[in-house]
């Protein structure tokens, strides 16, 4: 990764070379090439960014106005070069590697079938966990009104029904996509993106399931949207508005550009809530001013902390600009898979959670995945009643916030939200 500092060095140690004028000619033979973010100054507009650029690199796949940014693909045999000729032009604020992430660490593309009669819970974190006994001790079984999956019971979602279902709020589902044609959601999906295959960005159809189960949480339709007497998962705020902002691919992976393609599309189309259950180990400089940006455009972001078993929070959660969620099982305890850290705002029910199962059906996972669509969805309820931005969300969630006993502020920052509090 090469930042702005590292520019500097370059500098520094006299290893410049002047820019090139004009633009570059490509050689025949490319060879293996190399993805990266190159983020201009903030003077600069896009057609002087990408003017500069296109006198050093022969390729610029894609543009990320939200960053003054573009990317560029460079041959192996090239880079240093490449990257020293960057360096020395002034339009270009820092450049970086634009790797490929696993930001979900998915077993298959296809999620295992569900029945109640054995239950196979699975934390995305790639650790194994053995099956679960039936969750007749949660209340999941059909009923008149649906399914109450225990996690939706436990923010007290159903005490806000009656004056606030998140009616009219836009949410961005930043993920794998999702599975518009499910009955417990095709209600509620309004639009969406595709930024993994550009040359298909209507398509945001979920081939992975991660995405689906998580816009459950966050909206699954009242009854499926047919009123009393039907079956199916209810979501936080069933009436809420879901968008598919498909950013990871059927292995659960995508690069950074891609996750800020998704940002900026979701701020591009002034979503109010972006739900971000991915993560990674390190941040880089471009996601980190993508993020930036959202906040300052008035899109609140929610992100999973990571399940790394008290380890660090990952990113984008660790910034501050996010609201970094950690998971709980139906004790009111910390989950044992989550990860934590300083930077936790919230905590939210993450353990054995069951929603939409991809193709059909529900199916129960586990993991901060899973808890933060549950505050993505206290959040579409409190821009619902009026709240506006992030410190206007964030204020409201931690004014309707109350701790559980024995947890550290590491791992449920200002405690577990009650959608009560939230209903006017």
């Amino acid at each position: 990764m090469i930042r702005a500092e590292r520019l500097a060095l370059i500098l520094a140690l006299g290893l410049l070379a002047p820019a090139v004028a004009g633009a570059k000619t490509c050689p025949v033979d490319t060879g293996k090439l190399r993805r990266h973010i190159v983020s201009c100054q903030p003077e600069q507009s896009m057609a002087q960014c990408r003017k500069a650029v296109e006198s050093i690199s022969c390729s610029i796949t894609r543009e990320l106005a939200l960053i003054n940014a573009v990317v560029i693909t460079v041959p192996e045999d090239e880079l240093e070069a490449t990257e020293t000729k960057l360096a020395a032009t002034p339009e270009v604020r820092a450049y970086e590697e634009d790797k490929y992430v696993k930001w979900i660490k998915a077993e298959a593309p296809v999620l295992p079938s569900f029945g109640f009669s054995s239950v196979p819970a699975f934390v995305p974190s790639g650790k194994s966990r053995n099956p679960i006994d039936p969750p007749s001790a949660h209340p999941t079984q059909p009923n008149a009104n649906g399914q109450l999956p225990w996690g939706i019971a436990r923010v007290n979602a159903p005490a806000a029904w009656k004056t606030n279902m998140g009616a009219g709020v836009k949410v961005a589902v930043v993920d794998t996509g999702i599975d518009y044609n499910h009955a417990a959601l095709k209600a509620n999906v309004k639009g969406g993106f595709n930024a993994v295959d550009e040359k298909n960005p209507d398509n945001f159809m979920d081939d992975q399931g991660h995405g689906s189960h998580v816009s459950g949480t966050i909206a699954g339709a009242y009854n499926n949207g047919q009123g009393a007497g039907g079956s199916g998962v209810i979501g936080v705020a069933p009436k809420a508005s879901l968008y598919g902002v498909k950013v990871l691919d059927a292995d659960g992976g995508g690069s950074y550009s891609t996750i800020i393609a998704g940002i900026e599309w979701a701020v591009k189309n002034k979503m109010q809530v972006a739900n971000m259950s991915l993560g990674a180990p390190e941040g880089t400089d471009a996601l980190h001013q993508a993020i930036i940006a959202a906040k300052k455009a008035g899109l609140v972001i929610l992100a999973a902390a990571g399940n790394d078993s008290g380890g660090p929070t990952g990113y984008p959660a660790a910034y501050p600009e996010t609201i970094s969620i950690t998971a709980s099982n139906d004790k009111d305890e910390f989950a044992s898979f989550s990860s934590k850290g300083p930077e936790t705002n919230f905590i939210a029910p993450g353990e054995d959670v069951l929603s939409v199962k991809l193709g059909g059906g529900y199916i129960v996972h586990s993991g901060t995945s899973m808890a933060t669509p549950h505050m993505t969805g206290l959040a579409a309820l409190a821009v619902a009643n009026g709240a506006r931005g992030f410190t206007g969300v964030k204020n409201a969630l931690i004014k309707a916030a109350a701790k559980l006993p024995g947890l550290t502020a590491e791992e449920q920052g200002y405690g577990l939200v009650s959608a009560a509090k939230l209903a006017k």
